[in-house]
């Protein structure tokens, strides 16, 4: 593989496997991160760092000039930069949306745009699905995002477009977990603490992404030449809560979990304080009016065939083997600190 890639916002949970991915199928890889980004799942010494300062559009274009490969330009870049939970909602649109249009129109001007950009937006960019009959969503799904985060993510998708001959990619993947993702953590911690907290009594449907399916699908896609399309990300079967509960259980050794079942008025009053709490202190909280909207959707269910079609998207984690992977991951941790623990 001669080829060179830039991945920007790759200190985060996803960032790391998408370096790694990289490297693994022999791409020259450069990194962007912020000045102080953790760098703690980017330590392989083979990865070219370049510092960014994404509110100075003057310093980031003489920050990757200075980083370029010989050939004075990316093959490919993948940008994953955005934040998902924001003490000031404000900060949605700040960082999802303006960080891309300076970043992209920067490209542009200094003639550094590469063979292709691929978007990690999200599924959320969509807004509530059909929750009558329960239609999976697709490429034909009509945009109407209900959260600040998916408006965000449709007006950097949608800033794309306009781009007259840009060569974007966007991946609207639902929910990603795996190995170091903390929101999904915080479900299994409380299963392994034999509680199992749930939003509503409709019906459910909840769909997955292991992360190293999302990352293949990202290099698969590239390698393809696809060009100007958007594609759902997601194993290609939904789950109940129950189902999710049962197979994090059993990854656990649980034998006795407890469901319970919130009303919605009551997890609209908690994510409320939680939110008002997060505010305080300057720190966003997990719990928030956004977090909320997305808990109560009842349809996450997904049609990936245009994936499938375009560049062989093939799954190969099942929810099982996936919370297989993450468990074990989240079990050492708690092995690792508690000994830490015992010897302090």
């Amino acid at each position: 593989m001669d080829k060179n890639i830039l991945i920007i916002g790759a200190g985060g949970f996803i960032g790391g496997f998408i370096a790694k991915a990289a490297l693994d199928r022999g791409y020259r890889t450069w990194v962007a991160v912020r000045e102080s980004t953790s760098r703690r799942y980017l330590d392989d010494p083979r990865l070219n760092f370049v510092v960014l300062d994404y509110d100075d559009p003057d310093a980031m274009a003489s920050a990757l000039k200075e980083a370029a490969p010989e050939s004075g330009r990316w093959d490919f870049m993948i940008w994953n930069l955005g934040a998902t939970k924001c003490a000031n909602f404000a900060d949605f649109n700040r960082i999802n949306y303006l960080y891309l249009r300076d970043f992209v129109t920067m490209i542009e001007r200094e003639d550094l745009v590469p063979d292709r950009f691929l978007f990690m937006s999200s599924l959320s960019a969509l807004g509530a699905a059909d929750e009558k009959t329960y239609t999976p969503i697709s490429s034909s799904t009509i945009p109407n995002p209900n959260t600040r985060y998916g408006l965000s993510k449709i007006k950097a998708e949608t800033f794309l477009e306009t781009r007259a001959g840009f060569p974007w990619i966007v991946f609207r993947p639902t929910g990603v977990y795996g190995p170091h993702e903390r929101d999904y953590l915080m479900m299994v911690k409380s299963i392994d603490a034999h509680w199992d907290f749930g939003v509503g009594y409709r019906k459910q449907l909840l769909t997955f992404i292991y992360v190293e399916d999302l990352v293949n699908a990202m290099f698969d896609a590239l390698a393809a030449g696809v060009v100007n399309k958007k594609y759902i990300i997601s194993e290609r079967r939904a789950y109940t809560q129950s189902e999710f509960r049962a197979i994090v259980a059993k990854a656990l050794g649980r034998k006795f979990v407890i469901p319970v079942k919130l009303p919605l008025w009551m997890a609209y009053i908690a994510s409320v304080v939680a939110e008002k709490w997060g505010v305080a202190r300057m720190k966003p909280s997990t719990l928030n009016r956004d977090k909320f909207k997305i808990m109560r959707q009842r349809n996450w269910n997904c049609d990936v065939s245009d994936a499938v079609r375009d560049f062989g998207f093939d799954p190969k984690f099942s929810l099982e083997r996936g919370i297989d992977e993450t468990v074990k991951a989240y079990l050492e941790e708690k092995q690792h600190l508690k000994t830490k623990s015992s010897r302090s």
